[in-house]
């Protein structure tokens, strides 16, 4: 027998100001990226920053170029 693990993701409502969410729209790789994906990517960077910040320099340059197109 096979069995797949579901994990159920819980998820929450957060207030955001306007000018928060069209900051974060202008970091969305792709219209439909989720809010989730965004937060998680600037709080990866952030956590690269603290271990390398050269590392996390590349890592915002890679995504201003996403960001560009």
């Amino acid at each position: 027998m096979v069995y797949f693990g579901i994990t159920k993701m819980q998820k929450t409502t957060i207030k955001l100001d306007k000018k928060t969410k069209k900051r974060l729209d202008r970091l969305k790789s792709y219209r439909r990226e989720s809010y989730d994906d965004v937060l998680q990517k600037v709080l990866g960077i952030l956590n690269i920053c603290r271990i390398n910040p050269e590392k996390a320099r590349m890592r915002l340059i890679q995504i201003g170029k996403k960001v560009g197109k």
